[in-house]
């Protein structure tokens, strides 16, 4: 999969490129193109900003900069805009967009980018949440990583995303590792005895309880359709409803 992201601040993404996704990236399974706008710019100063008709505070991303960035890489796919005024990005849209062979991701700064930038190349506005940033170089790299995931090949063979936290409808139950005893504080008996039947319940029952207390719109959600549950998982839901 071909991702290309067009930024002001490429440095900035020096962090995705490292662990599982920069793993993917040096095996082939992902290219990832990132372009500096201010290259494409024919300000001698390479200013790619200007003040706002109509008035406004900040600057507008200019749309010559990035159409040139656009047009001189030869760019294909989807194009997406990271605005918090997007659609959120959630799992059914990283994994549909995982499917697409490329997709160009446009990081706005300042008040944003000319409105006819979106229109020229039809981008899907996608925010990660109801706040504003300084910039949509970290969303791009939130999109990037959620995306890369439903990738074939990136996350290693025995890791499934469909059983991660969140995308299993319940968040994730606690995990520990060794030393079973540590500053006074112990593994529940429940993980250590060898019982398959009652470590799942166990966490099962700790998804539940975190979910109803962390994620209530998620929990709700769950108890609209919970899935073919075994009695004894019925009755642990029954304590919780």
């Amino acid at each position: 999969m071909k991702i290309n992201i067009l930024t002001l601040f490429p440095e900035m993404f020096e962090p995705i490129q490292q662990s599982i996704v920069g793993r993917a990236i040096e095996k082939g399974i992902i290219e990832l193109n990132i372009v500096n706008i201010r290259d494409c710019s024919l300000d001698k100063h390479n200013r790619v900003d200007d003040t706002p008709f109509g008035g406004g505070p900040g600057m507008i991303m200019q749309v010559e900069p990035i159409k040139r960035s656009i047009e001189s890489n030869c760019f294909d796919g989807k194009y997406i805009y990271m605005s918090p005024r997007g659609k959120k990005l959630d799992k059914d849209m990283a994994e549909s967009l995982s499917n697409r062979g490329e997709i160009t991701i446009l990081c706005g700064h300042y008040e944003g980018v000319d409105e006819r930038v979106l229109e020229i190349y039809n981008m899907e506005e996608i925010t990660i949440g109801d706040y504003v940033l300084t910039g949509g170089e970290l969303p791009a790299m939130v999109l990037v990583d959620a995306v890369s995931r439903f990738v074939e090949g990136v996350l290693p063979k025995d890791e499934s995303v469909s059983e991660e936290s969140i995308y299993s409808g319940l968040l994730e139950y606690p995990q520990y590792t060794k030393p079973r005893e540590i500053y006074k504080k112990e593994v529940p008996e429940v993980l250590c005895n060898g019982n398959h039947r009652l470590i799942r319940l166990w966490k099962f029952e700790k998804s539940l309880e975190l979910t109803k207390n962390n994620r209530p719109d998620l929990f709700e959600e769950f108890l609209k359709n919970p899935g073919e549950l075994d009695k004894d998982e019925m009755k642990i839901l029954g304590k919780y409803k």
